[in-house]
């Protein structure tokens, strides 16, 4: 027996295979993103809807964790969460788009939940739409709803210098953007107010770096009250400037109260909802494979945590009523492209009060 384990133990480190497949078969696999498994981002968020899925439905599951990122890396992880025995997967986040294009043909038989993204081959002017196979379903967010929520709220509470630092102009984080800008504008006509202004930045990145919490903390002492820390880690800089000039954040992605006590609310996608929603299609047999979704107010795909941000004025009446015209589509936002799919730019936003200073 001491030989077997030894042999057993001597696999392992030979070959690199887990202990979850030595163990036993898998359900359910993730694949995170560069960082770790509680990073109060996507990886958090999808593995918290894996894990409440699985508990509840008495399924097994487990994560791995690429050391680096690139392509050739997440699909090495991928295919270990197959030999593990894995018949779905899912997957956070938009640098997955290439990984599961290829991963959804060589593994035919296994289904993928792409979060945050839509399978491509990386190229510029691919269809996506036309090519997602019917194992695997691609999911975005409405992130304009989100950070529409988000302005909306700050407005009412009675700030009224605000500002927005995104990480790179992507898509995503200009949606979040251009959303807070209106749902401020759209605040600040309810309220009355004829002054409203908003400072707007990218950084360029998604990394916490000095020079982010440096001009943070200028934007705080010329008066800005609450910044959108709209980019990853840039979010950690803005609030250490925060904390360090009395100022107040507003987070993003996932629920970052507890990141600083600085942050009144977060602009939240609905990682888990939407991640066991997905699963529980794929097991009961109404997996929507070949198609791409976008999650939004109308099926809980993005929201404010109410219950643990730090309003004192804008009620959950308040936020239930403008939430629920978001889910009928009452109120339209502008996204980062128009019908036709041109680029809208910052100075193309229809806005009746605020004033919003692009700072370069």
């Amino acid at each position: 027996m001491k030989k077997l384990v030894a042999l057993a133990l001597a696999l392992v480190l030979a070959f690199g295979l887990s202990l979850t497949a030595l163990a036993a078969s898998i359900d359910i696999g993730m694949v995170t993103d560069i960082g770790t498994i509680d990073d109060k981002s996507f990886n958090q968020g999808t593995w918290e809807g894996v894990k409440a899925f699985g508990d509840a439905n008495d399924k097994t599951y487990n994560y791995y964790q690429p050391s680096a990122q690139s392509t050739d890396m997440y699909l090495e992880k991928i295919d270990q969460a197959v030999q593990d025995g894995a018949k779905v997967i899912v997957t956070p986040g938009y640098l997955f788009e290439p990984p599961i294009f290829q991963a959804q043909d060589m593994y035919p038989d296994v289904h993928f939940i792409l979060i945050d993204g839509y399978p491509n081959n990386g190229l510029s002017g691919y269809d996506y739409k036309a090519n997602t196979a019917e194992n695997t379903v691609g999911i975005k967010y409405a992130e304009e709803q989100a950070g529409y929520l988000a302005g909306y709220a700050a407005v009412v509470e009675g700030y009224t210098k605000l500002g927005f630092m995104g990480g790179m102009a992507v898509p995503a984080v200009v949606r979040y953007g251009y959303g807070f800008v209106e749902g401020a504008d759209a605040a600040a006509q309810v309220q009355g107010l004829t002054d409203l202004e908003i400072n707007y930045h990218y950084t360029g990145g998604f990394s916490a770096t000095p020079e982010v919490q440096t001009m943070a903390a200028s934007w705080y002492t010329s008066g800005t009250e609450v910044i959108f820390a709209c980019g990853g880690a840039v979010g950690n800089s803005v609030m250490a400037a925060a904390e360090a000039n009395n100022g107040k954040v507003i987070g993003v992605d996932v629920d970052q109260s507890s990141e600083s006590p600085t942050v009144i609310t977060s602009a939240m996608k609905g990682l888990s909802d939407s991640v066991q929603q997905m699963l529980e299609a794929y097991f009961n047999g109404t997996f929507p494979g070949g198609q791409n979704l976008v999650m939004d107010a109308s099926n809980n795909g993005v929201a404010l945590p109410m219950a643990t941000s730090k309003f004192t004025t804008f009620t959950q009446a308040d936020y239930d009523a403008l939430f629920a015209k978001l889910a009928d589509g009452s109120i339209t936002i502008q996204k980062d492209v128009d019908a036709s799919g041109n680029a809208v730019n910052l100075t193309d936003l229809t806005l009746a009060v605020a004033k919003v200073t692009s700072i370069a």
